[in-house]
């Protein structure tokens, strides 16, 4: 049975030289990113965020129950900058997903942390991420799902390695 790449291939073969099994792996992964990206956008409009909402909601998330961090902290972590981050967090705070904390040593400093709402609504976008996910590799038995983290792994180390062009 032929899938969307395969007649892909077919179009452009003879037209422009390109090794056929190289063209299929990379677009295949890129189709394959497509439907992730899809399926993570729908299930973040089921639950009401947007993405930069559940960005911040997943790091503060990370830091596990009662888990607090400066907003300074967490502007760094997602690489925004601390107006950028304040506007995320009136935003967050207004929903009802995070609150502000004065600390008690030092009254000067506040501290953000997820309202149980806030936990709530990451937890519902993650589950259905994850069924997102199950999905397309619940499509390969464990024996192959094992046999392609170690291929991907094999390539991404490739692509990070130190001698390797960045940008």
């Amino acid at each position: 049975m032929d899938d969307s790449v395969d007649r892909h291939i077919a179009r452009w073969r003879g037209k422009t030289p390109f090794d056929e099994r190289v063209e299929a792996i990379v677009t295949r992964m890129q189709f394959l990113v497509k439907h992730v990206s899809h399926a993570k956008d729908a299930a973040l409009n089921a639950v009401g965020l947007q993405e930069f909402e559940f960005e911040t909601l997943h790091r503060l998330a990370s830091r596990g129950e009662g888990g607090r961090v400066t907003p300074s902290e967490l502007a760094a972590e997602l690489k925004v900058s601390p107006a950028g981050m304040t506007g995320r967090l009136d935003t967050l705070e207004k929903a009802g997903l995070v609150r502000r904390i004065r600390s008690v040593e030092d009254r000067r400093r506040v501290d953000v942390e997820l309202t149980e709402a806030g936990h709530s609504a990451w937890q519902r976008a993650m589950d259905l991420r994850g069924e997102a996910e199950d999905d397309m590799v619940g499509v390969l038995g464990r024996e192959d799902q094992d046999t392609l983290a170690v291929l991907l792994k094999r390539m991404l180390l490739h692509m990070e390695g130190d001698d390797r062009p960045h940008g």
